[in-house]
């Protein structure tokens, strides 16, 4: 059989797979001898907003798929940069390693709003943009499975119209796993810190503060002993306070949940570094931006911490162990982290097949 193009690219969080992946992913077959899925929002902690890990994103597709289709996919995992340039160049690298050179790529999507212009930063490749279909969401789909909880069979029959037979039999087994309940916990207080903003004139924008803190080769980090992230690592920040500036604030919630006893001249003189973190999607919270505060101590010891306020513990950790950790981070703190320590490397995700 002759295809139009050697290799078809389809990016996507798969966050489940639904019937209008399925059809975007039969279109990439159909067209590529090759068909590589860039699995998007990888390496993070279970959240509401990504509730499946990889794995379970690969098992969900496979599920829909011939074995002779199988044979012909790629899967690239990919981590969330909140950084467009270079979340680009990572994808552009990944799928380079795939394909022969001067290999025709086809980029499968379709546009569904604003969130959909990564399609045309891919010059090169051929965007093949497909209608939608229907309007389903995945938004809503996760919301009735955290909604249905207590009822999955219920819950079950307001996805099953939107859901192909395999993602359909893969999420009844997954609604019986343990985590369902803090995922559903962590959903309802989702929602209802946004409900309590509904009525306000225009979407609401905050401002937080954060204290990316290094002493020899470790990093000051908290475990959040609230909700959302709860359990989670982050470093330690929080709100903007009306009549602080922002590295006035930075210190006090430092200080607040680390219990931190250095003097205000000593963590004057360690700050190296101001940083914002402003990505649209970087809190499940809605539009926060930080400022986040590099500080590094010129000190042979540890100063002593402990947790304190909205922080369940508060401990020094390796930088090297700082990757591997990835995955039990709150947000985009991980990533905080790589910009001032450079945690990862230029690469990005890594292959499955």
């Amino acid at each position: 059989m002759a295809y139009e193009h050697d290799l078809t690219v389809y990016i996507g969080r798969f966050q489940p797979f639904h019937l209008g992946h399925l059809a975007l992913l039969q279109q990439g077959l159909q067209r590529g001898e090759q068909c590589v899925v860039v699995l998007g929002s990888c390496h993070q902690a279970r959240t509401p907003r990504n509730p499946f890990t990889r794995d379970e994103r690969i098992a969900m597709i496979n599920l829909n798929l011939t074995p002779e289709e199988q044979a012909r996919m790629v899967f690239v995992s990919m981590r969330d940069y909140y950084d467009d340039a270079r979340w680009v160049a990572a994808v552009r690298r990944e799928v380079g390693k795939i394909a022969a050179q001067g290999a025709r790529i086809g980029l499968i999507g379709h546009f569904k709003d604003a969130t959909s212009d990564y399609l045309r930063r891919f010059p090169g490749w051929n965007l093949m943009p497909q209608d939608r279909m229907g309007a389903i969401d995945a938004v809503h789909l996760r919301d009735a499975l955290f909604q249905g909880k207590d009822d999955p069979e219920a819950a079950l029959a307001v996805v099953a119209p939107h859901v192909p037979a395999g993602t359909l039999s893969f999420l009844r087994a997954w609604l019986a796993l343990p985590f369902l309940l803090p995922l559903s916990e962590e959903w309802r207080t989702l929602r209802a810190y946004k409900a309590e903003w509904a009525m306000a004139p225009y979407p609401p924008v905050f401002t937080t503060v954060d204290a990316v803190l290094r002493c020899k080769d470790h990093v000051l980090l908290i475990q959040r002993g609230q909700a959302p992230g709860k359990g989670l690592f982050a470093v330690p920040g929080g709100f903007l306070e009306a009549r602080e500036t922002v590295y006035q604030s930075a210190v006090r919630e430092l200080r607040e949940e680390t219990h931190l006893g250095l003097l205000e001249s000593d963590l004057a003189q360690a700050l190296r570094n101001v940083a914002v973190f402003d990505h649209p999607d970087r809190s499940q919270r809605g539009r926060i931006i930080t400022h986040a505060h590099y500080f590094e101590l010129d000190s042979d010891e540890l100063p002593e911490v402990r947790g304190g306020d909205d922080a369940a513990s508060a401990q020094w950790v390796t930088i090297a162990d700082l990757a591997a950790m990835e995955d039990r981070f709150h947000d985009d703190h991980f990533h905080m982290l790589d910009h001032f320590l450079g945690i990862t490397d230029a690469g990005a995700g890594y292959l499955t097949t």
